[in-house]
């Protein structure tokens, strides 16, 4: 019942194929997973002294292609694997050119859809400064001259070890322009609609389990942000049981990370009724909470680290439907302020509900020292009335019953059996042919009719700031993270795109999901066109 998996792969050959052995059964049962590469060694790196020996990351990614198209989910669909990387790691450059089309097909992977991890300082810096330099190394020789590993800090904690890296002789730099970096990622943007953004800073500051460790990357989707650790393997040991010589291997799990997700449907909800809401919301949230016991779970260390934390990932969909049947224009500040009041109650609800259910059967094991038990998680978000400082009280002598319990998925195919639009998107196009496994499907914007027909505005054809700009009011109310598209035209520049994800950075959005690019080279307005 579970679809969402992260594995966090360790620099060793043990635990490459472990992770991807992890993947093969995950994606037998149907779960799409995202894989942190971050660790595992950079192309030229040594392996047990032999300098120039390591092959990089793009050897053992094609590995993980392969296996998603082998392990086709009984023939129904493909694999689906997301491969996260630092952008500051060594072989971030090839990394970004995974699925396109020119170059060394030797040196492709087309049926994996790359991630990067970005820290607060590129931002920055390709902000202020694209002229600057941005250092590329290798997180293995990191971790042998320094004895820690660069990509276990965040924050000015990971900026002060980057450039401690970067001051040190003793460490090998491949060196870019930001601007160079900056033309890489928008170039497979536009041609690929990948790499997914992961702000990796802005992620773990507000993390309210960054008492139990970090996030290091996202799921396939880029919605689920929880607390990651590789999982390792003891020494082999021969043993004598029961007369029987046995070789016994012993696994570390680490946190394997598995998220439970529904959505509510906004559309066919009266949210406008508070009472609906949270009646609602506390149904969603006992169901969710029952799929971590009753859930059949492909690997152990998946059941291991969902019955710790207990996470869940409620969303929302039909975002746009609901605001059509509101006649709230998508590009307005009126969209704004309503859907920071409803996403503000959506939350204020699960969490009570999570409160309920821990009174009544536990709270989560690490909720102890959380920011939920701290009161930290409520101040960060200026959570700051009396009904919430009553909750938080409520919280911190009951517990929560999940560590997490936001979390927006895209809903492309559940949204059209339920008849309304997918997740916090706009519509393509109020009427359109949509090809799902080789048929053809009509879609029509939800509920089109006189009333409404003037409040659906096709998504290519929105200001796209007004997406960032509703992306970051929900994710003030959303612990983990949201499938946010972006949907440009030919005529966005190099500059546009940027600007996108530096307004993105600058207002608190976590993940950005895909560019959705489209050629115009038919201009049609449907709403005049009869």
């Amino acid at each position: 019942m579970s679809s969402c998996f992260i594995d966090t792969v360790e620099d060793s050959l043990t635990g490459i194929y472990k992770s991807i052995d992890n993947f093969a059964r995950v994606s037998k049962h149907g779960g799409g997973m995202g894989l942190y590469m971050g660790k595992v060694r950079a192309t030229g790196s040594d392996i047990r002294g032999f300098k120039g020996a390591a092959g990089g990351v793009i050897r053992w990614i094609r590995l993980v292609n392969d296996t998603a198209i082998a392990v086709d989910q009984l023939g129904v669909r493909a694999g689906a694997a997301a491969v996260y990387l630092d952008i500051w790691h060594r072989d971030t450059p090839e990394f970004l050119q995974l699925r396109t089309n020119n170059g060394d097909d030797r040196m492709k992977a087309h049926d994996i859809f790359p991630a990067l991890c970005v820290p607060d300082l590129f931002w920055r810096l390709a902000g202020t400064n694209l002229d600057g330099d941005w250092y590329l190394m290798d997180p293995h020789q990191i971790a042998t001259v320094k004895g820690w590993n660069l990509e276990d800090a965040f924050g000015p904690e990971w900026e002060r070890r980057y450039w401690d890296c970067v001051n040190d002789p003793a460490i090998d730099k491949r060196v870019l322009s930001v601007k160079e970096m900056v033309r890489l990622i928008i170039k497979s943007l536009v041609e690929t609609g990948t790499p997914f953004i992961f702000n990796r800073d802005t992620v773990n500051e507000a993390n309210p389990n960054s008492h139990q460790g970090m996030i290091y990357a996202s799921n396939l989707c880029t919605e689920i942000a929880q607390n990651m650790s590789a999982m390792h393997e003891e020494t082999p040991e021969i043993m004598d049981i029961d007369g029987e010589t046995v070789v016994v291997t012993k696994t570390v799990p680490g946190d394997f990370v598995v998220c439970n997700l529904a959505s509510l449907s906004l559309g066919h909800i009266d949210v406008d009724n508070d009472e609906e809401l949270r009646q609602v919301i506390y149904t969603v949230m006992r169901a969710l909470d029952n799929v971590i016991d009753l859930n059949y779970y492909a690997l152990p260390y998946a059941k291991l680290t969902s019955q710790r934390m207990r996470p869940v990932g409620l969303g929302t969909s039909g975002y746009q439907h609901l605001l059509a049947k509101k006649h709230i224009r998508f590009e307005s500040e009126e969209h704004l302020a309503y859907m920071d009041d409803l996403y503000e109650r959506i939350n204020y609800h699960a969490l009570e509900a999570s409160c309920d259910i821990a009174r009544e059967k536990g709270a989560y094991r690490d909720f102890a020292g959380s920011e939920y038990d701290t009161g930290e998680y409520f101040r960060k978000r200026d959570y700051v009335s009396g009904k919430w400082q009553a909750l938080a009280e409520k919280i911190q002598e009951n517990g929560l019953r999940n560590g997490y319990l936001l979390a927006v998925a895209p809903t492309s195919s559940t949204s059209i059996l339920a008849g309304t639009t997918a997740a916090v998107d706009p519509v393509l196009k109020k009427f359109f042919l949509e090809e799902k496994k080789g048929s053809m499907l009509t879609r029509v914007a939800p509920d089109l009719d006189d009333t409404t027909f003037w409040y659906y505005k096709n998504a290519h054809h929105i200001d796209q700031n007004w997406v960032v700009d509703a992306a970051a009011i929900r994710q003030r109310h959303i612990d983990q993270a949201q499938s946010v598209n972006l949907y440009v035209t030919p005529e966005y520049t190099f500059r546009k795109v940027l600007d996108l994800y530096l307004r993105a950075w600058e207002k608190g959005v976590k993940t950005i999901y895909y560019v959705r690019s489209q050629s115009l080279e038919v201009e049609e307005c449907e709403s005049c066109s009869a």
